[in-house]
């Protein structure tokens, strides 16, 4: 039995087909299935059944997977000791960013993480939590970022800012007033973004202040919503962060909120319990430091970084 074939093993759990963890692990499916074949017959046991269509993996095959991912892990825990020792930082880095967040971080944290730290082969993903959290166990990720709250077994959360709400009006809706008050928009349209949480609620609790015929409407992105407003009318609400993003004209348009509403969101980064790679992870929030405003991130994490 080898680190390599657990890492076969493994592989094909998670893509369950053969040829496409070959292609991911970048060996042959040949090698790949000779060498599993090899751990089976060492084990007589069966990991996986094949058909045509797809591999299952047998119930004591699951076992055995989760036991390797545990000694991978245990694995990539020696090798993060000696890194810290050396004071080197390499390797993989593998993380997934939540889609109502990526458009905000990625094209800087890219360029600055690819500039900033060129032995990190960085691989990153969109996700929505559900995927996350599964990824997050199955160890195919190594850190993932999404709006604060996610609760799961065996998964850490690490604050790592905050940002404001703000409502973007239509040119020819209430214009003049200074801040949002949601019962001035009694007669006109809600757009919000369709399957983003932190939106929908948000929005909805303005909802809540509001008084006679309501009408929302869902979009799936910030963008079509802005659209939408400037075209039909009405409001939406917009992430601090899309600010940059609009017009000198667009920005006109947009209104501080103002009472008890729901107004904010936070964003954390998650890991499993057990993860040690802690000079990776401070890859992450240094870069983050470099181009995010200095007010929305977490105070301990500007004063001590992450530490495990």
């Amino acid at each position: 039995m080898t680190l390599q074939q657990l890492k076969y093993v493994v592989a094909i759990d998670r893509y369950r087909s053969f040829a496409l963890a070959a292609e991911a692990l970048d060996v042959t499916q040949p090698t790949l299935s000779g060498m599993v074949g090899k751990l089976e017959d060492e084990l007589d046991v069966k990991l996986f059944e094949r058909t045509n269509r797809k591999v299952v993996t047998t119930s004591i095959g699951a076992r055995i997977v989760e036991q390797s991912r545990r000694i991978l892990m245990e694995t990539n825990r020696i090798r993060e000791m000696v890194s810290e020792t050396k004071g080197e930082v390499g390797g993989e880095f593998r993380m997934s960013v939540g889609p109502s967040i990526a458009p905000y971080i990625l094209p800087d944290f890219i360029r600055i993480y690819m500039s900033d730290y060129p032995n990190v082969r960085l691989s990153v993903e969109e996700m929505r939590p559900e995927a996350m959290i599964k990824s997050l166990r199955d160890s195919a990720i190594d850190a993932g970022i999404a709006t604060t709250g996610l609760i799961a077994q065996g998964i850490y959360e690490i604050p790592l800012y905050s940002e404001r709400f703000f409502v973007y009006l239509s040119g020819s809706c209430q214009r003049s007033l200074p801040v949002f008050s949601p019962e001035q928009l009694e007669h006109e349209h809600m757009w919000v973004m369709k399957e983003v949480q932190c939106l929908r609620e948000s929005a909805f609790s303005f909802c809540k202040a509001r008084t006679g015929r309501r009408h929302v409407y869902e979009a799936g992105n910030i963008d079509t919503l802005i659209r939408i407003v400037d075209t039909n009318g009405g409001y939406t609400i917009i992430p601090e962060m899309h600010l940059p993003m609009l017009s000198e004209q667009q920005m006109l348009n947009v209104r501080p909120i103002d009472g008890d509403h729901l107004s904010l969101r936070k964003i954390s980064m998650y890991i499993r319990e057990d993860y040690v790679r802690e000079r990776m992870l401070n890859t992450v929030t240094d870069t983050l430091k470099k181009f995010m405003p200095k007010n929305m991130l977490e105070t301990a994490l500007l004063k001590y970084g992450i530490r495990l």
